[in-house]
């Protein structure tokens, strides 16, 4: 599935449809803040909102951002796994 990067998301389309989609919004110029992780049924189970989040990640990364989780998602992610640890706030 072809990921892409839409005005602060991330997101895979189906058929004209959205059918997964990470968002944030800018804090300010440093930090962004994930606020938004939406799969949809037919497709959860198959590490789509992980994939999601490792475009968020690479993004941040690469504009040396910072990400404050706010999406109960990002937050169990960011608690779970250690691999995000330069990225959060």
């Amino acid at each position: 599935m072809d990921i892409k990067q839409g005005d602060n998301s991330f997101y895979i389309e189906q058929n004209g449809e959205t059918v997964a989609k990470i968002t944030y919004q800018y804090e300010n110029d440093t930090i962004i803040i994930a606020n938004s992780t939406y799969v949809d049924p037919s497709l959860r189970g198959q590490g789509i909102a992980r994939k999601l989040l490792d475009h968020l990640v690479e993004h941040a990364r690469a504009n040396k951002l910072k990400i404050r989780p706010l999406c109960s998602y990002v937050v169990a992610a960011f608690d779970k796994n250690g691999r995000y640890d330069d990225v959060k706030v």
